[in-house]
């Protein structure tokens, strides 16, 4: 039987400005974010980037264990479209601090194999046939450990746009990690694709997203960097993506897996030092939207379970 919508919400450290991007931002510390995840009413989170959390897979277990919160995946951009290069290992890696934790998703980025997610080259039809394979490599070691390999399109990866996206699905068995903001910034349309598909769709990222600074991102006028700083992501139901559509189709057509909560924030300060943002109180909006979707809640669900 699938747990109920409101026992399926999962925390990221990205929405607290945790990011494996070189300069992004101020980078909290690991107890700050885990302690305010609790505080949002949050049972689960994905692991973060690399260095956030103990290097040793047990001792990532622990140290969310200590914290009341348990793993329920890991991004893992890699490259997957060069001949010489085997991703494989990386993923491996990932793996075994996954079962550790008891966590059964690996989210698979398509990296570029450069910093930062402002630019990408063009993928030629070579480099497309490596990239499908090694994303079916990838989903049948996942599986044979016992973990979910998913696909997460993401702005600045080989992987960002909704043909793209589509091609993928046509032409390899990965399951989608669906992530409503990524695919509405890179040309994509999250709900048509929940409504086509919603058999692939094996993981949820949940972003809401100001479509006005989406388009920019889109046009070459600013960069993805540049439009986060500036406020591109939103608490879910304030921005321009039908979070409540996309959710209510996939819960209709039994969607049974995780709604990571992820509002990729950049921040100048520590909160409440030279005017910092403190990240729990949009977080707290999020988690108050989505848990109002549940089936028989309404706006009085908008207080938070602790």
């Amino acid at each position: 039987m699938t747990a109920p919508l409101t026992q399926r919400i999962a925390g990221a450290p990205i929405s607290w400005g945790v990011c494996e991007v070189p300069g992004w931002g101020h980078q909290l510390a690991p107890d700050l974010v885990l302690r305010q995840m609790r505080e949002a009413g949050l049972t689960a989170t994905e692991f973060g980037p690399e260095g956030f959390l103990p290097d040793a897979p047990a001792a990532k277990a622990a140290t969310l264990a200590s914290h009341g919160l348990r793993a329920v995946g890991q991004f893992v951009p890699v490259v997957l479209h060069d001949p010489g290069h085997d991703p494989l290992p990386e993923v491996e890696a990932a793996l075994t601090g996954l079962l550790a934790a008891d966590a059964r998703t690996v989210v698979v980025a398509a990296a570029t194999g450069a910093d930062g997610y402002d630019d990408r080259p063009a993928l030629d039809a070579a480099g497309w046939s490596v990239l499908l394979a090694n994303l079916d490599r990838i989903s049948a070691a996942a599986a044979g450990a016992g973990v979910l390999a998913t696909l997460h399109p993401h702005v600045g990866t080989m992987i960002e746009s909704g043909e793209e996206t589509q091609r993928v699905l046509d032409g390899s068995g990965i399951g989608l990690c669906l992530d409503t903001g990524h695919l509405l910034i890179g040309g994509g349309d999250p709900l048509a694709l929940a409504a086509r598909l919603p058999g692939r769709i094996a993981h949820v990222h949940l972003k809401d997203v100001r479509l006005d600074l989406a388009d920019r991102v889109r046009a070459g006028r600013t960069t993805y960097t540049q439009a986060v700083a500036e406020g591109m992501y939103v608490p879910l139901g304030a921005g321009d993506v039908d979070i409540a559509g996309i959710v209510r189709l996939l819960e209709a057509d039994g969607y049974a897996g995780w709604y990571v909560l992820e509002q990729d924030t950049i921040l100048r300060a520590a909160p409440g030092e030279d005017g910092g943002a403190d990240p729990l109180d949009d977080v707290l909006a999020s988690v108050a939207h989505l848990r109002s979707l549940a089936p028989g809640n309404g706006p009085a669900a908008d207080a938070v379970e602790g």
